[in-house]
């Protein structure tokens, strides 16, 4: 027979999962703001002269590249949020967190 009232630690668990989500999907938005800075900014030194459509055209493809390893480090559901929550809390601790951009930058680029 199954109880009719969640328990106290189901409660909790459902609590934790809530906030892992409302705080990775804070980074997420976040970070995937900072990546869309550099397209921007590709666009206005294209805009300049500064860079040709090929190099814009690399900027493109750094972002997609960063956008989806934040994607897979922030995941998609409750115990991937709740993971990523606990690394980004650990990353932050030790001042380690992630550069999306320079991880996603050719080699002959960092």
């Amino acid at each position: 027979m199954t109880d009719e009232f969640p328990t106290k630690n189901s409660l909790t668990a459902k609590a934790e999962r809530r906030a892992a989500r409302q705080a990775i999907a804070a980074y997420h938005q976040d970070q995937l703001r900072g990546l869309l800075d550099h397209v921007r900014e590709g666009f206005e030194r294209l805009d300049c002269g500064e860079i040709d459509e090929f190099d814009l055209d690399d900027i493109i493809h750094c972002y997609k590249r960063a956008a989806g390893e934040l994607w897979n480090f922030c995941g998609s559901s409750g115990s991937k949020w709740e993971r990523a929550a606990h690394a980004l809390e650990y990353l932050r601790e030790q001042s380690d967190e992630p550069d999306w951009w320079e991880m996603a930058a050719p080699r002959n680029e960092r």
